[in-house]
């Protein structure tokens, strides 16, 4: 093998490649398995506090994360 080749394939030893992944969102997909009680509870509070409007915007949370951590 001449070094020429030997260089090439060096190269691609390390060369990392996300793999393909179909990420398809389905509304009526049926929950394979069951959430912890707790996690359910947080996220109908979530959902709530959503629809009522308790929300802050993105760039309402920006600004405090960067007051609370000024660095």
């Amino acid at each position: 093998m001449s070094k020429k080749n030997k260089n090439h394939e060096n190269k691609n030893i390390n060369k990392v490649e996300e793999p393909i992944a179909e990420y398809n969102v389905d509304k009526n997909a049926v929950q394979e398995e069951e959430l912890h009680p707790v996690l359910v509870k947080l996220l109908e509070k979530s959902i709530k506090n959503h629809k009522e409007g308790n929300v802050i915007s993105h760039e309402e949370a920006l600004r405090r994360i960067k007051e609370r951590y000024p660095f």
